[in-house]
């Protein structure tokens, strides 16, 4: 014989079936179990054969259909929420959703390795799909599918492939460029982490300082990406001079 769900002992504290929890959030129950199915929604407490919901998973699905009404796609929801503390609050999913989402990547794009070289007129083999797996540009899917996970960057690539860098050779440098690149995002995240969220935690976390830090947040990418940028280009001007003296030092030796 099931056990039957405790009685609440108010509404905050009621239990739903996936029916009444459908019900509560404007959602129909084939998309509650769909949701459910792509991890967006937590487990219910079993009762025999019988699920339940409570306030946590109203806050969720309420979150989830907030960000669906703001643009989000399925996907870009489940990887922001995945990153999410798994006992998060509502209230910290938000803030977590509003900080994380100047960040996100591009959506992630499927193709065939056959597809793949047909747009970017490069050959794409075994050997070279397995490096991109191992980097992190591709995953595997059923058959011989693959996830694009950033599409620009690998687009560029290939393109730089393109102008005649062989593969193996972009590959490897870019592996290199990664790290840099993982050391520059750490150094500008600790910044921020160590000033301006220091400040506001210190201070209570004030709601009405909360508008001015997402908008750090949100300019801080762009103002980053240009200080990279601007360095990058310096330091390659630097290089490709050394490099070209180098070459006609040769050439004329």
């Amino acid at each position: 014989m099931s056990t039957a769900p405790p009685e609440p002992a108010g509404e905050d504290e009621q239990e739903l079936t996936v029916d009444e929890l459908a019900a509560r959030v404007g959602l129909t129950v084939r998309n509650v179990r769909a949701y459910a199915a792509r991890g967006l929604l937590p487990p219910p407490r079993m009762a025999g054969r019988t699920g339940y919901y409570g306030r946590g998973h109203v806050a969720r699905l309420l979150l989830v259909r907030e960000m669906l009404a703001e643009g989000y796609s399925l996907a870009m929801i489940e990887r922001t929420l995945v990153s999410a503390p798994p006992a998060a609050s509502s209230a910290t999913l938000a803030l977590h959703r509003a900080l994380l989402t100047p960040w996100l990547p591009p959506e992630p794009e499927e193709a065939t390795p056959a597809e793949l070289a047909a747009r970017t007129g490069v050959p794409i083999d075994p050997a070279l799909v397995g490096r991109l797996v191992e980097l992190g540009i591709v995953e595997r899917l059923d058959g011989e599918r693959l996830r694009v996970l950033d599409p620009a960057l690998l687009v560029a690539g290939l393109q730089v492939v393109g102008l005649g860098v062989p593969a193996t050779a972009l590959i490897e440098a870019q592996a290199q460029v990664n790290e840099h690149v993982r050391a520059i995002s750490r150094t500008y995240v600790q910044m921020f982490v160590d000033t301006v969220w220091r400040r506001f935690v210190a201070a209570g976390a004030p709601p009405e300082q909360l508008d001015a830090i997402l908008d750090t947040v949100t300019r801080l990418q762009p103002v980053a990406a240009q200080a990279v940028l601007a360095a990058f280009r310096t330091e390659m001007a630097a290089e490709v001079a050394g490099a070209v003296e180098a070459a006609l030092g040769e050439l004329e030796g």
